[in-house]
């Protein structure tokens, strides 16, 4: 399967990438947002990029834009569900995004 282009909206950016399905292509955002936060060691620099993560993102397709809600938390407070489980996604038309 070929790579398809993407558009991420966070509410604040809009960044175009490439990917093969909406899903992996949010979870590959969300990941570089969680390394910026992990590796972080200024506690003040850690605060402010903790309040800039966005809770809801929407990937924008050729044809259907797919929003996720995101929970973030500070430590984990339950088992890991495995890949494609904690995404709540929602479906949207490209006529109404």
């Amino acid at each position: 399967m070929a790579k398809r282009g993407f558009t991420i909206d966070t509410g604040k950016e809009k960044i175009e990438v490439e990917g093969h399905a909406h899903q992996n292509v949010a979870v590959k955002y969300l990941m570089k947002r969680r390394r910026s936060l992990i590796f972080t060691k200024d506690p003040a620099k850690v605060e402010k990029l903790f309040s800039e993560v966005p809770t809801e993102i929407s990937i924008i397709g050729a044809n259907v834009t797919k929003r996720y809600k995101v929970n973030w938390e500070r430590v984990g407070t339950g088992e890991f569900p495995g890949p494609g489980l904690p995404l709540h996604s929602t479906k949207s038309s490209k006529a109404n995004p």
